[in-house]
């Protein structure tokens, strides 16, 4: 993970886009800590602190004894919050890129 973010953001991040991707629904059950980390080839301690995440955003809920699973309207709200993020963070950036550049909006439409 060749990134300047936090491991734990960036495995925050891969979850989110599973969710949102339809890879894990709603009511469906999260890799164990361990399984993640091991798929990842990360610490199962990093791995912790992004659930830990997930769970203080009631995006997850845990079953103890069971497992972690997506909450009911986690999809929605990350949705919603990746939506608010791109558009004041990520957004900004590429149209600037796209003015310094020149770049005809028409031409990224062609390219769609």
């Amino acid at each position: 993970m060749a990134s300047e973010r936090p491991v734990y953001l960036q495995l925050r991040d891969r979850i989110a886009e599973a969710i949102l991707d339809g890879h894990y629904r709603e009511g469906d059950m999260l890799p164990s800590v361990r399984a993640f980390a091991a798929e990842q080839g990360a610490n199962p301690l990093t791995v912790a602190k992004a659930y830990q995440l997930f769970q203080d955003e009631g995006l997850i809920s845990v079953r103890r004894g069971v497992g972690m699973f997506v909450a009911e309207g986690a999809t929605n709200r990350l949705r919603a919050r990746e939506r608010r993020a791109f558009l004041d963070e990520e957004w900004p950036r590429i149209l600037s890129t796209i003015e310094r550049l020149g770049i005809d909006p028409a031409e990224l439409f062609e390219r769609a």
